[in-house]
């Protein structure tokens, strides 16, 4: 038994991110998604103090064992948030659940930002990673994952356009197989951008859009999601970056625009750019 598309991450009881937006912008895209879920929180990590997580590693061996009695796999994989301890066992088993026909990978190698590894990590995780991204189709790193993944040293703030398009070029490097997206990079004059470059031609594009007020935990979530979306779609990276970074500006315009007061821990309703983004798809 075939089916499109795994998402494998954790799960946030409160605040938009990870599986929380992954899976309903994803079903709303036609794919139903099944999910591999690597923790359960009570919330995210950012902004609400000590969180409780519970571990669900072990039950992952358990679910890809039932999988394959049935047998069920995957052509598409989308993975996000995973830990130390499922990431053991992803980069163990992810080959058991593939789709034999050269399956799409999408890696978002989500584990730090602002310049800081996100708490919970060890050192060693970069590296543990970076094991599973040899492995991708699509590697999509903000600026301090990058550095992560290249052992560099952390920046924070703006960046200039040469030193962002040093780190592709060094990513391509690193994981040749892999198209590169480096994204959420902090340009002067309030401008952020993303930059590509497909493993096919290996020239590095850039798109940028003015940085709009405010800091909104799971924006990187809702990029990945839906670039994730406009690629099973058969859109190619640079245009689907470009329709990602739209769903993106058009909820950030839509929360600058409302007159309540809005807790920005909670993240972004993406409600408004849905049916553009559906619509870019060709979904209504």
């Amino acid at each position: 038994m075939l089916q499109k598309l795994l998402i494998i991450q954790d799960f946030s009881c409160a605040g938009q991110v990870s599986l929380s937006s992954a899976l309903p912008i994803l079903g709303a895209a036609g794919f139903q998604p099944a999910v591999l879920p690597t923790a359960l929180l009570s919330t995210h990590t950012g902004g609400w103090g000590k969180n409780s997580f519970y571990d669900l590693s072990t039950e992952l061996t358990k679910i890809i064992t039932h999988w394959s009695t049935i047998p069920l796999s995957f052509s598409n994989v989308y993975l996000g948030y995973l830990g130390e301890s499922a990431l053991s066992i992803i980069l163990d088993q992810l080959n058991k659940v593939l789709s034999s026909n050269h399956p799409f990978i999408l890696l978002d190698p989500v584990m730090g930002d602002h310049g800081k590894l996100y708490s919970g990590f060890s050192k060693k995780y970069p590296l543990m990673l970076s094991h599973l991204a040899k492995k991708a189709s699509l590697l999509t790193p903000n600026l301090t994952e990058a550095e992560l993944l290249l052992n560099r040293k952390l920046s924070s703030g703006t960046v200039e356009i040469n030193y962002a398009r040093q780190l592709v070029v060094e990513l391509q490097r690193k994981f040749p197989d892999a198209a590169i997206l480096l994204t959420g990079v902090s340009l002067a004059q309030q401008k952020v951008a993303v930059f590509g470059s497909e493993n096919i031609s290996r020239e590095i594009w850039q798109l940028s859009t003015p940085r709009l007020p405010g800091n909104y935990f799971g924006t990187g979530d809702l990029f990945a999601s839906a670039l994730t979306a406009a690629i099973l779609n058969n859109i190619p990276l640079k245009r689907a970056a470009e329709i990602a970074m739209e769903f993106i500006n058009i909820n950030l315009k839509q929360r600058c625009a409302a007159s309540q007061q809005i807790d920005l821990r909670i993240g972004l309703d993406y409600s408004a750019g849905l049916p553009l983004l559906l619509k870019q798809l060709k979904k209504i």
